[in-house]
């Protein structure tokens, strides 16, 4: 679950930006699908966890591989993220090349894109 201050807030940009389907919504609890995986975004309130803001630091680094990393990177960065801190590049890797990037969203979060071929294809 992502830690956001705003859930409906974060949940219409993650539909805007990553192409995000709200699965269910209890208002400060919403559950999503991006590309096929569930996502959770959760409004911290008085629990134990924090969201980034108020960490200062990300609090996960979330992994997604889509088809075309480039284009989900981009959609991101359009919408906002920050994408200058690892640009989609092809990386060398025993099974072959690994094209990935990397974005900050402006929730905090660290998303970490790449194509399908570690799952073997």
């Amino acid at each position: 679950m992502l830690a956001v201050a705003d859930a409906p807030a974060a949940a219409a940009w993650y539909a805007r930006a990553l192409g995000a389907v709200e699965l269910w919504n209890l208002g400060s609890v919403i559950g999503l699908s991006i590309d096929g995986a569930p996502v959770f975004l959760g409004e911290p309130g008085n629990n134990i966890w924090k969201t980034p803001a108020d960490t200062g630091a990300p609090t996960v680094r979330v992994e997604v591989f889509v088809d075309d990393p480039d284009a989900f990177v981009a959609r991101a960065v359009e919408a906002g993220a920050d994408g200058s801190f690892d640009p989609v590049r092809d990386h060398a890797v025993p099974w072959g090349t690994h094209r990935q990037g990397s974005f900050l969203d402006p929730f905090g979060h660290l998303w970490f894109v790449g194509d399908r071929s570690p799952l073997g294809g």
